[in-house]
């Protein structure tokens, strides 16, 4: 048995998310722009889905989101701590600038790709390691009529998606995903085993706002580092 459809759901909009600062597993609530998104795109996953059980990282950002969906759903919502962030050590907390300023050569070899090992920071294979493990056994608790909702984070679920679908941790095919939006895969058989397909990434309301990030059209100044808003 494994759950038919897989929706992958990131938090919505922090401060630190506003500020482009990194956040990994600093525990950090949503503010009132988060809010708004996660109300938002749970009516709008709820226009196209009839989730059956959610899951969410127990880090506060994600909870919050997971509950504007579970409160509108009529579900509870389950705790799962290996689909947190990944861990990005001493960067946690510091924007693009600040991170290049004091470690010039680890900011550049990351953003190639590479691993910042010198940091503290899980690589994406751990990360992919662990949540695929727990997405993969709450999925094969269920049946094809369910429909599994996962809330995580953005490093974090780019991993996830890499690792289900079969790709090497180091493949880098996906782009930061935007806050409450989703992931789509949908369960299949390949050679008679369980596999995943996606469907679609970076879901989510398409005519909510001219700026997504800023808000219900809301005026707002220059980019930040998007590099460190919406890690892959």
């Amino acid at each position: 048995m494994t759950a038919g459809r897989l929706l992958l759901w990131r938090h919505g909009r922090t401060a630190y998310n506003a500020e482009a600062r990194l956040q990994g597993q600093v525990d950090i609530p949503l503010d009132d722009i988060g809010r708004w998104q996660a109300r938002t795109a749970a009516a709008r996953m709820l226009e196209r889905h009839e989730p059956t059980h959610i899951v969410a990282s127990d880090l506060v950002r994600a909870d919050e989101t997971a509950r504007f969906l579970a409160r509108a759903a009529g579900l509870e919502v389950v705790p799962e701590v290996r689909v947190r962030e990944r861990a990005f050590g001493d960067w946690e907390g510091l924007t693009g600038d600040e991170i290049h300023a004091s470690w010039p050569e680890d900011f550049a070899l990351w953003r190639a790709g590479g691993e910042p090992s010198r940091v503290g920071a899980e690589t994406r294979a751990q990360v992919a390691a662990r949540t695929s493990e727990a997405i993969n056994e709450r999925a094969a608790a269920l049946d094809r009529g369910d429909t599994l909702v996962v809330v995580s984070h953005g490093a974090a679920i780019s991993s996830a998606v890499g690792e289900l679908l079969g790709m090497a941790p180091e493949w880098r095919g996906f782009v930061g995903m935007l806050n409450a939006h989703w992931a789509e895969l949908i369960s299949s058989t390949v050679d008679g085993r369980a596999s995943w397909r996606m469907t679609g990434y970076n879901l989510g309301p398409t005519d909510a706002s001219s700026d997504w990030n800023a808000g219900p059209d809301t005026v707002h100044g220059s980019e930040a580092d998007a590099q460190t808003r919406d890690p892959d």
